[in-house]
């Protein structure tokens, strides 16, 4: 158990936990768009507490996006993933398709928890196709491609976002003592 996060003393410090963004976006690809969204949502982490390790845009492509994934989790070390864009139903819309070769546990709570706040926001939030889940030891969360989207919708999650990362990484701790 020397490599577990107990006995690395991560457990319960935000700050220990690495993060990644990966943008899916085919305009971004060619430079037709400039990532805000991306950005916001580092800024935003960052300010929550936790540690950046990763960023990419890749195309919406399902190959493209799992070799980006994996690079972040396995190569960056990221504990947490989040991707913007590619969750609506157009057609090159395929980020939640490239999830099912990546998760090895489904998080439905978290994706129905954001689509349920959402909801509340807009009735186009009912195209949502958004997942959450586990690969290995990391948290996998898909968001929207907009800006105000992809923040309204980590925002529903961050409350319990470092309880689920204590979980994921191993915490003895109760849900219900947090």
């Amino acid at each position: 158990m020397q490599n577990s996060p107990e006995a690395q003393g991560r457990l319960g410090d935000r700050s220990t936990y690495r993060y990644a963004v990966i943008t899916m976006s085919d305009k971004g690809v060619r430079g037709e768009r400039e990532d805000t969204s991306g950005a916001a949502l580092q800024e935003l982490l960052n300010r929550q507490g936790y540690r950046f390790c990763h960023y990419s845009m890749v195309a919406d492509d399902i190959e493209a996006i799992i070799i980006a994934v994996k690079r972040a989790i396995d190569e960056d070390g990221a504990d947490l993933v989040v991707t913007t864009g590619g969750t609506g139903v157009s057609p090159s819309d395929v980020t939640p398709e490239a999830m099912d070769s990546l998760f090895d546990k489904e998080v439905p709570g978290i994706a129905e928890a954001m689509r349920a706040t959402s909801l509340a926001i807009t009735p186009q939030a009912v195209l949502s196709r958004g997942r959450a889940g586990i690969r290995g030891g990391s948290l996998i969360i898909n968001l929207p491609g907009s800006r105000k989207a992809a923040l309204e919708n980590i925002s529903v999650v961050l409350p319990a976002l470092h309880h689920a990362l204590d979980k994921i990484k191993g915490s003895p701790a109760d849900c219900a003592a947090v």
